[in-house]
């Protein structure tokens, strides 16, 4: 590894030998040092979990793309350990860049947080590393496959276009992850636009079919959801109804965005505060400017 290049850790959860993992990491090869840990296994669902049953052991394997042929590491863990180990055991100096994906399947809606794909990009973040979440739609059938039928070039595409904006830009305050969601067909010439995560569900679990609680009985999951119903501005709506590029900000903060004291005086079992209260309560980096126009 070269000091005057950047480095990227990539990773996934879908294991070390899916080709969107390939796709990723090649989009890449001619800017950056390469770095690639991921779960020695299939991961997905795995959110940013941290298991205590996982072992850590690390197999080094052979990687061809791009024309050069590089030493990957697969591990005995999830993928946001994954994560741990590229930073702590792998990397010769913190990566100016973490590249999750690209996830067959796009991970949308409120279930965002089930995703491996996207726990591995907020474990970077934590670790107060620059990092994408991406993900391709595929038919629900490839969600946990290798095929090759599916095209990953758009998808690399974005990853590349956003990850060097990352690397070059300080991101605003409170954007720790960017998510990118590519719907399926995609070219590089496909619209993008900023989402916020919808509300919606798109997935929902299955009941097991067995006959007794002792039976091997694994939940599994359908696609339920009409996205014409979701949020106009919302990553469901923009990926899986208008078939747009989705680019969701995601914070490490998961404090509900509500007025905290009011909040806490309905906490309380008081009435909720009048207007005077709150103007009381407020930040005192309220401007000048605020203030006179509340006054006249």
């Amino acid at each position: 590894m070269s000091d005057e290049r950047p480095l990227i850790l990539f990773t996934n959860d879908d294991g070390i030998s899916s080709p969107g993992l390939w796709a990723s990491a090649e989009a890449f090869a001619d800017i950056a040092d390469i770095l690639v840990v991921a779960p020695r296994e299939q991961q997905s669902g795995m959110g940013r979990s941290l298991p205590v049953a996982s072992e850590g052991r690390i197999e080094q394997q052979r990687m061809s793309f791009g024309g050069r042929e590089y030493t990957v590491y697969a591990v005995d863990g999830t993928p946001a350990q994954a994560v741990q180990h590229g930073v702590l055991e792998l990397a010769d100096r913190l990566p100016d860049l973490v590249v999750s994906g690209i996830n067959y399947g796009e991970n949308c809606g409120n279930g965002v947080t089930i995703s491996g794909t996207v726990g591995a990009a907020l474990e970077a973040a934590s670790l107060s590393i620059p990092a994408i979440a991406v993900s391709q739609q595929t038919q629900i059938e490839l969600h946990n496959s290798y095929s090759r039928e599916v095209d990953f070039s758009a998808a690399a595409h974005f990853a590349r276009m956003f990850g060097l904006w990352l690397m070059q830009h300080d991101p605003p305050d409170d954007v720790d992850v960017l998510k990118i969601d590519v719907p399926i067909n995609a070219t590089k010439d496909t619209p993008w636009r900023i989402t916020r995560l919808s509300r919606n569900r798109v997935y929902w679990p299955t009941r097991p079919e067995r006959v007794a609680l002792s039976d091997i009985g694994r939940i599994g999951y359908y696609f339920n959801s009409d996205p014409s119903e979701a949020e106009p501005d919302s990553d469901v709506y923009a990926v899986l109804h208008e078939g747009v590029v989705s680019v969701t900000p995601i914070s490490l903060d998961m404090t509900s965005r509500t007025d905290l004291y009011r909040l806490g005086r309905l906490l309380q079992g008081g009435a909720p505060p009048r207007l005077e209260e709150v103007e009381k309560a407020e930040s005192p980096t309220r401007t000048k400017v605020e203030k006179i126009s509340k006054e006249s």
